[in-house]
């Protein structure tokens, strides 16, 4: 038996699941597959970014994330103790999920949704599309690629049968164990070996009363050895989640080990449930290319990294249309996926510092002495992870500067940011958000085809860009906008934004060949390959930037 589609997608989890309902929603067919029945024992992210907000923004489902089950009165603070029966060393204070409000530059706030409950909202979504196939207990045996698209073979689970799916292309979002990238023959460079952990999911309905350090999201835990475990409130009730932060040294934890670490946490005996275990390695690794001709990879298939800084998820719908012509065409800049990984590891740096700068004996004992030395490690402490904990310029700030997608307008980068983000309309960059008179965010504007946006009331009608577009079969949508705020933070007249959000063009004046400029940000042809297109800002031409 076999079967075709355009676009075939191994595996289910938050990634896969977003690529899919971004292809739905685009009116693209598809099939995704996946080897487990789509149950979460161990969520692996607990927290929905501000970007990936503005994608189920865009998908509109914003408002069941928002109204997810995680309590809204739930306090988000992080806590440094050295026993939740011991001493508080420090706290980062930050309100509860229905008390924090949306930074300036975006319509969206982070959320506080775990895996477990955000796969479902994803899983509804996917399945209000009869062009989607969701397949759960399948699994990829092999894959073959040809010139023409990709020959999978998969099992199911239940019956053992296998059978060949023919694709156009393959995505692998199938995890840091990625059969499609070991299919595909993608090696990785990198760290594989960060720390060993071990997770453990455990319940207790009285968590809070055990101890008087109140309700808090994150504990972190620092004994005489430095940071040695933390525990997250997984769903802000009665469940939780234990880490036991090791080292590059492989350690094999034992439920007694494990028993041992939550007494010695708690400062007591207390009555819990373990509901699963899981024993990992933290990695810094990323794929030395993204794609094949036909295959592509993404996720954490692409890079593995420290969930310090929750800068994993949210990537599935940058490969939609523009994302999957600039793998195609260029095998699409690895930049940000280096600088998060390397971010995320930056920031496991800074919570096991301890282990360098470890606490004098003084912050376990009482007195004031022991007081004055907690105070002063506290600060410390306190200070040095808020560069983790602030960091919307990592979130929102991440540009495409030599995507094969996107024509330079030779303007500078702009330096990276990481507690502030300072928005910019510069080629690569996310398109910035304002917001309308009309209440509308400007990232509303943007979705499934090119926008171009005609800011002013003296801005070039921009119709050889259309006209152009329309002669290849681009969808796009012309938006005039004459509110000066969005033409100061967009800096030009003439914005043309990909489907994606992402810009691909900018200047004060019409492209010179508007038929070049769309075969480059559609894809066809690649910056390198055509003439200047056109105008920038000012005079100068237009010059190819850098990574």
């Amino acid at each position: 038996m076999s079967e075709h589609t355009p676009v075939l997608i191994v595996g289910a989890g938050p990634v896969g699941l977003a690529l899919a309902g971004d292809l739905g929603w685009r009116g693209v067919p598809c099939m995704l597959i996946e080897r487990s029945d789509g149950t979460i024992e161990q969520p692996k992210m607990d927290l929905v970014g501000p970007r990936t907000m503005e994608f189920c923004r865009r998908w509109g489902i914003a408002d069941r994330v928002r109204d997810a089950p995680y309590p809204g009165d739930y306090p988000q603070d992080c806590v440094y103790v050295t026993a939740l029966n011991g001493y508080e060393l420090g706290r980062e204070r930050f309100p509860p999920r229905a008390q924090e409000r949306c930074p300036p530059q975006s319509p969206q706030k982070r959320e506080r949704v775990p895996q477990d409950m955000f796969d479902p909202i994803l899983q509804r979504f996917v399945r209000t599309f009869s062009h989607v196939a969701l397949r759960y207990r399948c699994e990829l045996v092999s894959l073959t690629e040809t010139a023409e698209g990709v020959r999978a073979t998969v099992r199911d689970l239940p019956t053992g049968d296998t059978h060949e799916i023919s694709a156009d292309y393959l995505v692998g979002t199938d995890g840091g164990a990625s059969r499609v990238r070991e299919c595909a023959g993608i090696t990785m460079s990198g760290n594989p070996a960060l720390t060993h952990t071990t997770n453990v999911i455990f319940r207790c309905a009285d968590f809070s009363a055990l101890h008087d350090k109140g309700k808090a999201y994150r504990f972190i835990f620092i004994g005489p050895e430095g940071t040695w475990l933390t525990i997250v409130a997984i769903n802000g009730g009665d469940r939780f989640r234990m880490s036991i932060v090791g080292s590059v040294e492989q350690v094999a934890h034992s439920e007694a080990d494990i028993r041992s670490a939550l007494q010695r946490a708690a400062g007591r005996d207390f009555d819990y449930e373990i509901l699963s275990v899981m024993r990992w390695v933290r990695r810094e690794l990323v794929a030395d290319r993204f794609a094949t001709d036909r295959v592509f990879i993404a996720g954490d298939a692409a890079h593995l990294m420290s969930p310090t800084g929750g800068f994993a998820r949210g990537r599935a719908a940058r490969l939609g249309r523009s994302g999957a012509a600039a793998l195609l065409r260029g095998r699409a800049p690895a930049g940000p996926a280096l600088r998060n990984a390397a971010a995320a590891s930056a920031n496991l740096t800074r919570m096991l510092s301890t282990r360098e700068h470890r606490p004098p004996a003084a912050v376990f004992q009482a007195g004031s002495a022991g007081e004055a030395a907690r105070s002063e490690y506290g600060r410390w402490f306190t200070e040095t992870m808020r560069h983790e904990w602030f960091s919307i310029g990592y979130h929102l700030g991440y540009r495409y500067d030599a995507s094969p997608i996107v024509w330079s307008d030779g303007t500078p980068a702009p330096p990276p940011e990481n507690s502030t983000y300072t928005q910019t309309a510069r080629p690569g960059a996310r398109a910035p958000h304002g917001w309308l008179r009309d209440g509308r965010s400007t990232l509303d504007l943007f979705g499934q085809g090119f926008t171009l946006l005609r800011l002013g009331p003296d801005a070039p009608s921009g119709e050889s860009i259309r006209m152009a577009a329309a002669q290849r079969g681009v969808p796009i949508r012309v938006v005039q906008i004459d509110e000066r705020e969005i033409g100061e933070l967009y800096q030009c007249r003439l914005v043309l934004v990909r489907p994606d959000g992402h810009v691909a063009w900018r200047a004060d004046a019409p492209p010179m060949d508007p038929r070049a400029l769309i075969e480059v940000v559609r894809g066809a042809r690649t910056w390198a390959t055509v003439s200047n297109p056109g105008h920038t800002r000012g005079t100068a031409r237009a010059v190819a930037s850098g990574p």
